[in-house]
């Protein structure tokens, strides 16, 4: 049966991972279907190849693709119109709050909408407004507002 493998059997793989890519996005099926259409077009080119050199041919090939695509998707990030989306802290960088707490020994409490911030920045008493100048993780980091 592995024998009687054809190109298109190929081709018809690569097609369904490609498919299946859309269900499932994260650029894994994607590199398994170009695998496999490379393995189906190295078939039509080579009619001999034994079933064993085809899976082992589609095993590298999907390896190299994939982690060549993820490689390049790394340093070549889609472009959003959101870039701060699932980073809610970054959201609020250039924001005005007024203290809940006051800011001692470095660090503070503000309210943001329906959630309580810890903030670090110079020592400021409660109801001072400050502005968000950066994000350490679940910190945000602030300074006092001039002319507030």
């Amino acid at each position: 049966m592995l024998d009687a493998v054809e190109y298109w059997h190929w081709w018809i793989l690569g097609l369904l991972l490609l498919i299946l890519e859309v269900f499932a996005p994260g650029a894994f099926f994607l590199g398994m279907g170009v695998a496999a259409g490379l393995v189906g077009a190295l078939l039509f080119a080579v009619p001999d190849l034994g079933w064993k050199a085809q899976w082992m041919t589609f095993a590298v090939a999907s390896l190299v693709v994939v982690v060549g695509l993820r490689a390049w998707l790394r340093r070549h990030p889609p472009a959003t119109d959101q870039p701060a989306l699932n980073r809610r802290g970054e959201q609020y960088v250039g924001r005005v709050f007024t203290l809940d707490e006051p800011i001692v020994n470095g660090t503070g409490k503000v309210r943001v909408d329906d959630t309580t911030w810890k903030v670090e920045g110079p020592d400021v008493p409660a109801g001072t407004r400050v502005e968000v100048t950066g994000v350490d993780g679940v910190i945000l980091r602030v300074t006092p507002r001039e002319g507030d």
